[in-house]
């Protein structure tokens, strides 16, 4: 299966989300979703119900904050969803929602500057409509380019992050669909080793299984980007494993890969107990955290993986509500 008329669909509906206005965006999101369509997004939208309600939640808001938005698309890839026994078609996309920040969005101060909104979507599409999507974004990032941060220092980087180093995300065309089968046994063989790390002499033998010791792991803002399998040890997997506890995996609701390009995301992945010390924060109540990975493969081993985490749900399960704090800072 080549996936192109669900391609074309999410495609079509860029092109409508591009020509907008906060005015007009409710009838553009109804030209291909189903009337009863189904949205998750980030705290504080959550789930809605159909193009007027998404619309409402983030849609206007966002075009009445942001000036002359461009989609800047860096990966774009479609498959069967593993999950349901590969029997629904999703479509990814994945790059940033880049515009000039003139009006306050949420608790955001605007800073009359380019801003750039880092996103990822999974859409299922059933009978010509997309029927059900999840829209991630990464609100801390977008604070942090409006100089309001309100958590500790993190533990990587804070970047603008790019998209895949080979610059070939974008798969439009068809794919081989050997490609995508070995990307997707590559992703769940890397989860296996994860549910199954203690087996290991330590993370050094774990991750060099299924990763090139080059990785680039483009964490979301209040962890950070890494870079070598070294460094993601050190900025990332250590700080998560010592400082989570009773970590429970939940599941995905999608998992899929094409050509070279795989991902997932889950409505929770994990739940966790906080003991102290995780992103700079004390210890707090057990919480879920939402999240998508997306994922490159180079060979035989993972290059790249791009991470979006609903922190602001995270923590305001643990009673920080991260957009009334902005209002102090």
């Amino acid at each position: 299966m080549t996936f192109q008329t669900e391609k074309e669909i999410i495609r079509a509906h860029h092109r409508a989300l591009a020509s907008a206005t906060a005015d007009t965006i409710p009838a553009a999101l109804a030209e291909q979703t189903h009337p009863d369509w189904q949205w998750r997004g980030m705290h504080p939208w959550h789930e809605q119900r159909g193009a007027a309600a998404v619309a409402a939640a983030f849609w206007q808001p966002f075009l009445n904050a942001m000036s002359r938005v461009q989609r800047r698309e860096d990966v774009f890839f479609a498959g069967r969803n593993q999950i349901d026994g590969f029997q629904s078609v999703w479509v990814v996309s994945m790059g940033h929602l880049m515009g000039l920040f003139d009006a306050p969005f949420l608790a955001i101060r605007p800073t009359r500057r380019i801003a750039m909104l880092r996103y990822a979507e999974f859409h299922r599409i059933e009978g010509g409509k997309i029927v059900e999507t999840a829209f991630f974004c990464d609100l801390l990032h977008l604070m942090r380019q409006a100089g309001q941060c309100p958590l500790p220092p993190q533990t990587g980087a804070h970047l603008i992050q790019p998209g895949p180093a080979t610059h070939d995300g974008l798969l439009h065309t068809p794919q081989p669909e050997a490609e995508g089968v070995r990307t997707l046994d590559l992703i769940c063989r890397m989860i296996g080793a994860i549910n199954e790390h203690q087996v290991f002499s330590g993370p050094q033998e774990e991750l060099a299984q299924h990763w090139h010791d080059d990785m680039l792991w483009w964490g979301p803002e209040g962890i950070g980007a890494t870079f070598t399998i070294p460094r993601y040890i050190e900025q990332h997997q250590r700080p998560f494993r010592t400082h989570l506890a009773d970590r429970a995996f939940n599941g995905h609701i999608a998992r899929l890969a094409e050509g070279s390009y795989g991902g997932f995301f889950g409505w929770p992945n994990l739940s966790l107990t906080p003991k102290g010390g995780y992103m700079g924060l004390p210890a707090g109540p057990r919480a879920d955290m939402r999240v998508v990975d997306i994922y490159r493969r180079d060979g035989d081993k993972l290059a790249e993986n791009w991470i979006f985490i609903d922190m602001l749900h995270f923590l305001n399960m643990q009673g920080l509500d991260v957009l009334a704090r902005l209002k102090l800072i």
